[in-house]
């Protein structure tokens, strides 16, 4: 049997998602001999390759370099999977969006009087630059599957990942196949 070549990302969130996913303890020795982790926080990798199966991604689309790398994602990956509650309603890395663009947020944080020294951070090609809307993956690309929760737990990732790494994709509640 060919190995599943899997990604996972992490965008605009906590890692709490990444942290689920580290739960499923002993499976993931079952999971490491299925697949080919070929992209992840947990890897060294700088380039997100070709012909990826499967991708989890976890948090929001929050600035230019989670457009560019989602986008690149969808490109190169058969199955999308939106990977915890930001990844699928942008959840609490949104909750900028009611403050205005990205302009005044910043303003917002870093230029209150109370600051020694006020400034808004910029350095070209070092931070990235804030969107002026968080937007959820499925806003910007197709998604294949909503692994919802805050963060989804480990048998619910389970759940996923096995029928995939044994060929057969998931049987899944509508509501995880699709949002909204």
């Amino acid at each position: 049997m060919d190995r599943v070549k899997m990604a996972t990302v992490w965008l605009g969130g906590c890692s709490g998602c990444h942290m689920s996913f580290l739960d499923m303890d002993e499976w993931l020795v079952d999971l490491a001999q299925r697949i080919d982790l070929v992209y992840s926080p947990l890897v060294d990798v700088k380039e997100y390759p070709e012909d990826v199966d499967v991708c989890l991604v976890e948090g929001a689309v929050a600035n230019d370099e989670n457009l560019h790398l989602v986008r690149r994602i969808r490109a190169r990956t058969r199955l999308v999977i939106s990977f915890g509650d930001c990844a699928v309603t942008g959840n609490v890395t949104a909750m900028r969006n009611p403050l205005g663009v990205a302009l005044e947020v910043l303003k917002t944080s870093y230029l209150d009087k109370s600051n020694l020294h006020p400034a808004i951070p910029s350095e070209p090609e070092i931070l990235p630059v804030l969107l002026d809307q968080v937007r959820p993956v499925h806003a910007v690309i197709p998604v294949d599957y909503y692994l919802q929760g805050c963060p989804p737990p480990a048998d619910r990732i389970r759940a996923v990942l096995e029928p995939l790494v044994n060929g057969v994709w998931p049987e899944l509640p509508l509501a995880e196949r699709r949002f909204g």
